[in-house]
């Protein structure tokens, strides 16, 4: 999460400009390149700020390689990948045209001899335009709010001329302090006022570049307040003795750093200052120099590693031990630069380790779903942030081992002992998986292939924090769980559906016909049942029903394996954006339902055999028993026919080596699946909002806006009722409600406070402490 400090213009002009190339892989290929085209050059006293945000942006020009500048013809063979520019590997090459307009790319007949190489691009990639087609210039940008960023700005020639000299100034401004008046010339004037800290850091990152632009007075007015505040002498000292003053951080200069350590992005050539003025005889602070930290990292990756020679407990208490050593380098400027990823990988696997020093007990399959659904599920999402968190092979071999030898096995454990108490208690029957089917009119239902419940449950913050309301509960997947039982067992038809004998693609039969189930007899199924079935892009009647599929978890998690970590986030934005415009388009509830889950393990799960000659079909953790044959690993009733016998891997065991992604047993992780009830859409402005809670001992009292016809509540779990604390209160016409929690041993533990609809659906939600903070 981005501190206030980081949430700046520039920021937000590299999330808008990076956004223009987010696709939908079901419907489009990846952009080749971003096109910024700046027909006025109003962009280029911040392109240097934006190189250390973007070190994919390539900029038109003269050829000089250090600051990744070059003719057209270079910039398409970086897009094309002849020259070979780490920086571009995996990302959407960002390439900023200056002096050139998007018109002039718009045909290879008139446009300019010396950018034809790039008109080709506009078709493969993206333009970052306006909605309108047009470069989007400054004043654009700060006002417009439809892609900019809605500031009220002064649209006089005054405000225009002060805007574009303080641009660079602009750049690193906090939002907040831009947010909620109208701007005119006066306040982009005083950006440029003295502020000796920031200039000071401007200088230091490019200082013959600044002296040169500075002109003879600004300069000499530079010099002289450095000499009176900081006792340095620029022209005598130089820019090399002023970096280890920074460094060592004593008064003035700890003012300066706390400005760099805000924002050292703005400042990309600074650490290579810093690192060049460490002084040979280090003194405190070490978080000042890049050559500790990088020693540190490697240190770190070293006995990350050796975790493989130990076990579970003592890797544990390793980890515990590591994070202490080193959780304080999270708080570092360079982990700001994306320079200690084990180090924030070390803070999720100290979660892991913390939750996994239990093994996840039970006395029913339905009591560990529970405990699963409670908290459990954070060791998954802490396992996979923590690979995540990585990007080069032998980061993410390091974080492998730790998680090999504290993760694994307590996933083992788990879906063993889930298996033993399924063999005697199976899990929900086809009836009650059936129920949550049902829908009342304007449900859209979407389907997201393989949405695991920690998956999930990241998915409800985001909606949250957008607006949206979401209930989160549980069902078990049908077995085995494979997409093609388990998908249709938690469709709408479900119940048109039945199984004979059992296939070796695991696929059910339409109950009037007999056929195997196609993807076209489950539409015409949807469609005589009264469910749209929607396209990718189509967002049906709202008015009815419907069933719509979005996201690729499934098929990256095959293809990607242990790298499938790195892909959640954009599989989560892009449910999220089909979720909103399902919305927004009018259906009153998008109810997200999901086949399966899956076990996801680096370096691979374990391999059990399971002779041929016993099965008829095999896949990774699921077999089709031969006729009578006696497996020696756990067997289940098909979902489709109870008569039909399926065997599952041991534990997290596979019948096929090489798997670090795998699904089709008996785990948690791959059969409590999750059921998103979201609400919002168009009339979320006019949501109820929590503004007021306060304790008092015990009671909490709540004050909430647009508050109609709701009640309010305490909960441990939001999506939960049974977690609720006493009894839900009705909020009175002032929208005001006292609630009382009985019970003082809840005192000090973590709550939220909860707004139910007459339906008792939550529509609002606000973290708390039983009794207040103290």
């Amino acid at each position: 999460m981005p501190s206030d400090s980081e949430d700046n213009v520039v920021q937000r002009l590299r999330g808008s400009i990076e956004s223009s190339a987010v696709y939908n892989p079901n419907d489009a290929a990846q952009p080749a390149a971003i096109l910024w085209t700046d027909n006025t050059r109003c962009w280029q006293p911040i392109i240097p700020q934006l190189r250390g945000l973007i070190p994919h942006l390539f900029t038109l020009g003269d050829y000089e390689p250090t600051t990744n500048t070059g003719p057209a013809i270079w910039l398409r063979c970086v897009v094309d990948g002849v020259v070979n520019i780490p920086s571009v590997r995996d990302v959407v090459p960002v390439l900023y045209l200056p002096g050139v307009g998007r018109q002039e790319l718009g045909a290879a007949q008139t446009c300019p001899s010396h950018l034809k190489p790039l008109v080709e691009l506009q078709y493969r990639g993206v333009c970052w335009t306006q909605k309108n087609g047009k470069d989007w210039t400054v004043e654009a940008f700060l006002a417009s709010k439809d892609g900019g960023l809605g500031l009220d700005v002064a649209r006089d020639v005054a405000t225009r001329q002060a805007m574009s000299r303080a641009l660079a100034e602009l750049a690193s401004t906090p939002m907040g302090a831009l947010m909620g008046k109208r701007l005119e010339a006066d306040d982009f004037n005083r950006l440029l006022a003295d502020d000796l800290p920031r200039d000071v850091l401007v200088w230091l990152n490019a200082p013959a570049e600044t002296k040169a632009a500075w002109g003879g007075g600004r300069w000499d007015a530079f010099v002289s307040r450095c000499q009176s505040d900081l006792g340095l002498q620029p022209e005598r000292d130089g820019e090399v003795d002023a970096a280890e003053r920074l460094g060592k951080r004593k008064a003035p200069w700890d003012v300066v750093w706390r400005r760099f350590e805000e924002a050292p992005s703005l400042y990309p050539a600074l650490p290579a200052l810093l690192r060049k003025a460490m002084p040979d005889m280090l003194a405190l602070p070490r978080s000042s120099w890049p050559q500790c930290n990088e020693e540190d990292e490697t240190r770190l990756c070293t006995e990350l590693v050796d975790l493989r020679e130990k076990p579970p407990a003592q890797a544990r208490e390793a980890i515990l031990r590591l994070e202490r050593e080193h959780g304080e380098r999270r708080d570092w400027a360079w982990a700001r630069l994306g320079w200690a990823p084990l180090a924030d990988a070390l803070g999720y696997l100290a979660t892991v380790a913390k939750h996994t020093a239990s093994e996840l007990g039970g006395v029913s399959p339905e009591d560990m779903a529970a405990h699963y659904a409670e908290d459990a599920w954070q060791v998954d999402l802490a396992a996979l942030d923590s690979m995540a968190a990585v990007k080069s092979s032998v980061d993410a071999q390091a974080v492998g081992e730790a998680l090999k030898a504290i993760y694994g096995p307590w996933l083992d454990a788990a879906a063993r002992h889930l298996q033993h108490l399924a063999a005697e208690a199976p899990l929900a029957s086809q009836e009650e998986r059936e129920a949550v089917a049902a829908a009342n009119l304007g449900t859209v239902f979407l389907f997201a292939d393989g949405l695991r419940f920690d998956v999930a449950q990241r998915l409800a913050r985001r909606l949250m924090s957008g607006g949206s309301a979401v209930a989160v509960s549980t069902r078990w997947a049908a077995l085995p769980s494979v997409t093609a039982t388990a998908k249709p067992a938690c469709s709408p038809v479900a119940g048109q559906l039945e199984g004979g004998a059992i296939g070796e693609d695991f696929q059910p039969s339409v109950s009037e016909t007999k056929q195997p189930l196609s993807t076209d007899r489950f539409r015409k199924l949807l469609d005589a049942a009264g469910v749209q079935f929607l396209a990718a892009d189509d967002n049906g009647d709202p008015n009815g029903k419907a069933w719509t599929e979005s996201g690729q978890l499934d098929k990256l998690g095959h293809s990607e394996q242990g790298k499938l970590a790195a892909r959640i986030g954009e599989q989560i934005e892009l449910l999220v954006e089909r979720i909103e415009a399902l919305l927004t388009s009018g259906w009153r509830e998008v109810r997200v339902v999901t086949d399966h889950g899956w076990l996801w393990l680096p370096g691979g799960l374990p391999k059990v055999d399971l002779p041929r000659y016993l099965v008829t079909t095999r896949w990774s953790r699921c077999a089709i028993v031969q006729g009578e044959s006696r497996v020696e690993v756990p067997t289940v009733p098909w979902h489709w026919n109870a008569q039909e016998r399926v065997a599952v891997g041991p534990g997290i065991a596979c019948f096929i080596a090489n798997n670090e992604y795998a699904h089709g047993g008996l785990s948690l992780q791959e059969c409590v699946t999750p059921v998103l009830r979201v609400h919002g859409g168009a009339g979320r402005a006019e949501s109820p909002t929590i503004v007021k809670i306060t304790w008092l001992g015990l009671r909490c009292r709540v004050q909430v806006e647009s508050a109609t016809g709701l009640s309010v509540a305490l909960r441990t779990q939001v999506g939960n009722a049974d977690s609720t604390l006493g009894q839900p209160k009705p909020l009175d016409d002032d929208g005001a409600a006292s609630l009382l929690v009985a019970d003082d041993d809840l005192e000090g533990i973590t709550a939220a406070v909860v707004v139910l609809d007459a339906s008792g659906e939550v529509v609002a939600r606000q973290s708390t402490i039983v009794g207040g903070e103290d």
